[in-house]
């Protein structure tokens, strides 16, 4: 498991009974994450700190609580990167903080590559890899159906200071926008890629991970250029191995291109503890 034990200003101080309790900066956050099962809390003082809880609905969705008077938004920083950070729908915040670990992996492969970077980030959302990318030397084309999510991600790109760098903001269904840039002609050196379990396009396109993962990387090895950088796919969708994702990284990309691959899961650290809680998973290939 790769662990993001790199945060300065996010911490996890406990976890127990089906939430988890996080700390942003200087606001306190309890959220609801269905891998917390056990009910043994291991710091029971830190729950009366909580500034806002999020409770689910048994109807569904649900409603944050707010017990502490706190900002309506507020910013978070990861080593260099500047994230906006507001509770949201759903139990969001705008960033999810384990994907330092991919983040660190993509600047250092960016950097370490000693020429011009050119990147594709579909499922974009907020940009956390569009602004890694933009930092570590790259130009970035950042996909994303949401037009809200493309604001943030812009947000986050000026408040890292890097408005000047070179990026541009697709709000389009991901499957369209890439089919459009094989027929341009267009290529890209790198590609990221965080898909949802389920979702629907800037037109009603409908997406669902298991029936159209597979068909979605073959499609975008086609916009992949003649010496590509490497391949990245994050996923939240459960009953997925993480291997499934290297197998299809493997028939598709490393048949072309031969290469490195390796997959796993994400996690973060619990503090003062040894206690880890998995995120997610990941594979990613390699030149």
């Amino acid at each position: 498991m790769k662990i993001a034990n790199e945060w300065k200003e996010y911490k996890i101080l406990d976890m127990a009974e089906g939430q988890k309790l996080e700390q942003w900066g200087e606001i306190i956050l309890a959220r609801p994450d269905p891998q917390i099962i056990w009910k043994d809390k291991s710091a029971p003082e830190k729950w009366k700190e909580i500034n806002a809880t999020y409770h689910r609905s048994k109807t569904g969705g649900g409603a944050w609580e707010f017990k502490k008077k706190m900002p309506k938004a507020w910013q978070v920083h990861y080593k260099n990167l500047t994230f906006n950070i507001k509770p949201m729908g759903f139990k969001h915040t705008g960033l999810f903080p384990e994907q330092a670990v991919n983040w660190d992996w993509i600047i250092h492969k960016i950097q370490s590559s000693k020429r011009e970077i050119k990147v594709l980030n579909l499922f974009a959302y907020t940009g956390g890899a569009t602004v890694a990318c933009l930092s570590a030397g790259a130009s970035v084309c950042h996909v994303d159906s949401s037009k809200g999510m493309t604001t943030w991600a812009k947000e986050n790109v000026v408040s890292s200071n890097l408005q000047d760098k070179p990026v541009r903001f697709i709000i389009d269904d991901v499957v369209k926008f890439v089919n459009r840039e094989i027929r341009r002609g267009n290529q890209y050196d790198a590609i990221i890629m965080d898909p949802p379990s389920y979702g629907r396009g800037a037109k009603g396109e409908v997406w669902q991970f298991e029936n159209n993962i597979y068909e979605l990387v073959e499609l975008c090895s086609k916009v992949l250029s003649k010496n590509p950088l490497f391949f990245l796919i994050n996923s939240y969708t459960t009953g997925i191995s993480s291997t499934v994702l290297e197998n299809i990284l493997r028939i598709t990309i490393d048949k072309k291109y031969k290469g490195k691959l390796e997959c796993g899961e994400i996690g973060l650290p619990m503090v003062n503890s040894k206690l880890v809680l998995p995120c997610g998973i990941f594979a990613r290939w390699e030149r």
